[in-house]
């Protein structure tokens, strides 16, 4: 639960760093990573290692990408795993173009909706449960492996996925973050048949320390990395994880895995103050970022100062406005007519503008009519000698997913089917084999065609809020790619959800660590009513790119276990 609102918050100004006597910048927990040849970032330093021997083989940044995704589906299970789904935005040197990848599953084609309403009333529950057989939904990341492997790859898969093969026979220890976030899901998850022999030690999570083996999911991946994506999708494990399904009264099936596809999708972007800002289109949340953007551009942060009132007054405001379509609008397109390009250009940007109050808090607002938390998550970015760039971003949903287990495999399933709507005539509405709402968003900036930052924030829906202010720290406040990661973070919560849920009260503001008390004075007389949590602020990783030098700078923020470097 999150702590109980206050009306006045006392929250001290960052202390002074040893770095900043060097730098004078306030915020950056230690210098970037810079290399030349190669760079990886990401929440683990196993797998940044294992991204970079890869690159050290010959690996492209997407053999990279991939062998970095393996290995935290290993040391990182809380976050993701193969039994989740998979988006990325590639920068191909040789093309010098974005490319997007789609790799989310999809719902029970065996499941209507009035056999769902059906079941919920049968089990006296009003929406679609988190944990369970009945939120998951085809997990599609494996997919999306051999997709961008088939088109980008160098090495063969076999070499690729040989570092966490071995580490999971061999042991690692389990790192503080991981054991924590391990410790929470436990108590919940273990209910579950499959999860307590394949994801405890003796009935416990491991603890800081702990060498964690994960016999089982060797045996999966190396099944894959002989067989491809076909074993996975179309064998035993396929057969193994519907007989599971059903045993414990739920609908994926064999044939559903079977009919899975990734989509290869073209990025989306706005211009932002002579930059463009580069997200995937819905089912996942990614335009949200895009439309904040345009509502903050009118404003001139070069006279409003970083942390004040003003300042998170108006992003606050910005992304509930947002949120508000990000709730009616952002589902499947293959069942849907979006209307992204309205949604994202400057004119509809211009017209909602028009509900932002400089001066108050809004209680609540109305989608447009143009022509999620608690969703732990992975990122990564890598990057090559020849200057191709990966943005991927994985997740199980909801920390280690459903608790559905499959025996002898080695992976928990995703639970990202809690995240349709039930409501009829909603775009997000369930649906038999529909891709539901997805949080989880990769993003890239170029400046005049060329490759500037690729860069992600986990965690639910911080998401396009933790992407706006990563583009704000960078352009409009002049951070360096460490310090607007290290920078404190706001967070507003309450918004309208896909999932039926709508804002009444204005939502609830958090605020991390370091922002003056003069500007939360401000924030309370101006209607806000805020928190303070010690969490829910995201996992940042990025790397830039020197357009002349080719010089590779890296990023990893101090609240997540991970690194970057490069060589």
């Amino acid at each position: 639960m999150r702590k109980a609102t206050i009306l006045f918050v006392v929250i001290a100004t960052l202390p002074a760093l040893a770095a900043d006597r060097i730098t004078g910048r306030p915020f950056a927990t230690r210098s970037e990573v810079i290399a030349l040849h190669g760079m990886a970032a990401t929440s683990h330093p196993l797998a940044t290692n294992a991204a970079l021997d890869i690159l050290k083989a010959g690996g492209s940044a997407v053999d990279a990408a991939i062998a970095a995704n393996a290995m935290l589906g290993l040391v990182e299970p809380t976050g993701n795993g193969i039994g989740g789904d998979l988006f990325a935005i590639v920068w191909d040197a040789k093309t010098q173009k974005l490319h997007g990848l789609n790799a989310s599953g999809r719902s029970p084609q065996a499941l209507t909706l009035e056999k769902l309403k059906s079941v919920l009333a049968e089990q006296k529950l009003a929406r679609i449960p988190p944990l369970g057989p009945l939120p998951v939904s085809v997990p599609g990341a494996v997919d999306g492996w051999f997709e961008l492997h088939a088109r980008f790859g160098r090495l063969p898969m076999k070499t690729v996925l040989a570092p966490t093969i071995r580490t999971a026979r061999e042991g690692h220890p389990v790192s503080e973050l991981v054991a924590y976030y391990w410790g929470r899901s436990v108590p919940r998850l273990s209910k579950f048949p499959g999860f307590t022999e394949q994801f405890t030690l003796g009935g416990a999570a491991p603890k800081k320390g702990d060498v964690w083996k994960n016999p089982a999911l060797a045996n999966t991946l190396d099944a894959i990395a002989k067989g491809g994506r076909d074993a996975f999708y179309k064998g035993p494990i396929a057969t193994t994880v519907g007989e599971y399904i059903k045993a414990q009264g739920g609908y994926l099936s064999a044939t559903d895995f079977a009919a899975h596809r990734s989509e290869w999708v073209q990025p989306v972007s706005t211009s932002y103050r002579g930059y463009d800002v580069w997200e995937l289109p819905p089912n996942s949340q990614g335009i949200a970022a895009l439309q904040i953007l345009n509502l903050l551009e009118p404003y001139d942060f070069s006279k409003i100062a970083f942390g004040s009132a003003e300042h998170l007054h108006l992003v606050t405001e910005a992304k509930k406005i947002a949120y508000e379509d990000r709730a009616k609008y952002y589902a499947d397109p293959a069942f849907n007519a979006l209307p992204v390009a309205q949604l994202i250009g400057k004119g509809y940007a211009s017209e909602r503008g028009k509900l932002l109050d400089p001066t108050k808090a809004a209680k609540r607002i109305d989608a447009g009519n143009p022509a999620l938390r608690q969703g732990d998550t992975i990122y990564l970015t890598t990057a090559d000698s020849a200057g191709s760039m990966v943005s991927l971003i994985q997740s199980n949903y909801r920390g280690m997913g459903s608790g559905m287990t499959s025996p002898g495999l080695g992976f928990i399933l995703q639970d990202r089917g809690e995240m349709f709507s039930l409501e009829a005539g909603h775009m997000n509405v369930y649906a038999p084999g529909k891709r539901p709402f997805q949080t989880i968003i990769p993003a890239f900036i170029t400046q005049g065609g060329k490759p500037w930052v690729s860069f992600g924030v986990m965690g639910g829906d911080m998401q396009p809020q933790g992407h706006v202010q990563i583009v704000m720290n960078l352009i409009d406040f002049g951070m360096n790619l460490q310090e607007a990661g290290d920078a404190p973070r706001w967070y507003h919560t309450g918004s309208s959800e896909p999932t039926d849920e709508v804002m009444t009260d204005g939502g609830e503001l958090n605020l991390e660590t370091g922002f003056a008390y003069e500007s939360v004075r401000t924030l309370v007389q101006r209607g806000h009513k805020l928190s303070t949590s010690v969490g829910d602020y995201g996992g940042y990783q990025a790397i830039q790119r020197d357009p002349k030098t080719g010089v590779y700078f890296g990023a990893s923020e101090s609240r997540k276990d991970g690194m970057a470097a490069g060589y």
